[in-house]
């Protein structure tokens, strides 16, 4: 009773404190205009917009100790490195990984997916082995699984997903076999919204085979619910910076650490070497191991400020006002004749897919824009799905904890004027 006490203290107290319009002064540019009118964003599962804090760390960084990183003796290069390491150790701690050395800096999603393809893949995968995707997979958690398979004559798998959106668990279970290799698969879908229930898709895997490898694409899920890699027991975890507002051009691959040290490197050149002569080189320790080349210093900056800002709103009242948002829109649009939500799984983020009757998306997406509203249009990276669905595209809507239901209701009225307009 008492605990139950104390967490209704916390959450009446997390209520009090989050106040949108406060929040919203953080990010500079949602206090602009689009063609006269006020910008209202809706592109979020593109990328996030970034709080003043962020924009703060990178210039502080380019204003005041920029410097290349573990080679320079000199103030500004240690205090460099100081950060770049200390973003690992926030990262560590923001993911509950055992260890920063489970923690690889990339340039995002995409280049961490690639690397596991090309490192543990190449060494684990062999002919006639099998990987098991989903069909509602971004790109880039397809193609690089295309490639390896191609390479080394395996088969490529695919969970299907019902009318609903949601993944056929029972049919991802008759895929799992003794020639399974790797599962790779998305914790949220950037397309439909979908929560896919990753520590079920885990543990039946490992319940097959304990060497099966789980690569989670987390690159929906980590600005929208806390994420502890180890309570989900997975074996990789990507993620991208700029959806999580921090800045573009960085990413974050975890891999459990007796996976990395035993993966060759993806890239040469740079901390991730040892030592070099012509009669051979050997490698750096993990994670050093898989950054080749200039690390992006200011990006690991950026990250390590919004994971702070995470963390000082809470998951909570992100998860409380992005339901919010989500149920409001998804109550009005759904009222509006020939409209049609594509994705209406029953565990839901903040993105909304829709079709109009008779109407093109990128039509839409065009006349929404002329009233300052952004949206995304098309296939979202995702076209086997889209042809799941028998559809070119849709538009998509997708939300932050800095949206309001008034941005809603202009982006609602927006809508049925540009449908009038098109029609």
């Amino acid at each position: 009773m008492h605990s139950k006490v104390n967490q209704l203290m916390q959450d009446t107290l997390t209520k009090k404190i989050f106040d949108v319009d406060e929040v919203r002064k953080d990010f500079p540019i949602l206090s602009r205009e689009v063609g006269g009118n006020p910008l209202v964003y809706l592109d979020n599962a593109a990328t996030s917009q970034k709080p003043q804090s962020v924009i703060n760390a990178i210039n502080d960084y380019y204003s005041y100790y920029n410097a290349n990183i573990h080679r320079g003796v000199y103030y500004i290069s240690i205090k460099a490195s100081e950060a770049y390491e200390n973003a690992k150790i926030k990262v560590k701690e923001f993911i509950n990984a055992s260890s920063e050395r489970e923690v690889v800096f990339t340039r995002g999603a995409t280049e961490a997916i690639n690397l596991i393809a090309y490192s543990y893949g190449l060494e684990n995968v062999n002919e006639g082995d099998e990987i098991i995707i989903s069909e509602m997979e971004h790109h880039a958690n397809i193609v690089p699984w295309q490639v390896l398979c191609e390479k080394k004559k395996a088969v490529l798998k695919v969970i299907p997903v019902n009318d609903s959106g949601e993944l056929l668990l029972d049919e991802y279970k008759k895929l799992l076999s003794d020639k399974t290799k790797i599962v790779a698969v998305c914790q949220i879908s950037n397309t439909l919204g979908t929560i896919n229930p990753v520590k079920e898709i885990i543990r039946l895997a490992k319940d097959k085979n304990k060497e099966i490898a789980v690569v989670i694409d987390g690159a929906q899920a980590i600005h929208h619910t806390k994420v502890d890699v180890r309570d989900l027991g997975a074996d990789f975890y990507v993620f991208s910076s700029h959806k999580m507002y921090g800045p573009m051009g960085i990413g974050v691959l975890y891999g459990r650490a007796e996976l990395l040290e035993a993966m060759p490197p993806y890239q040469t050149g740079g901390d991730m070497i040892s030592s070099v002569s012509f009669k051979g080189t050997t490698y750096n320790d993990i994670p050093m191991k898989f950054e080749a080349g200039t690390p992006n210093v200011e990006g690991a900056v950026g990250l390590a400020a919004a994971i702070d800002y995470i963390g000082d709103i809470g998951f909570e009242a992100i998860h409380r006002q992005e339901t919010e948002l989500l149920e409001y829109a998804a109550g009005l649009l759904e009222e509006i004749k020939g409209l049609k939500i594509i994705g209406t799984a029953k565990e839901k983020t903040g993105v909304i897919s829709f079709i109009v009757d008779g109407l093109n998306a990128l039509d839409i997406g065009i006349m929404l824009d002329t009233y300052g509203v952004a949206v995304r249009t098309g296939q979202h990276c995702t076209e086997p799905l889209m042809e799941r669905f028998g559809i070119p595209g849709t538009v998509r809507v997708s939300f932050a904890f800095y949206n309001t239901k008034a941005e809603i209701d202009i982006f609602v009225n927006a809508l049925k004027k540009a449908i009038k307009i098109l029609s």
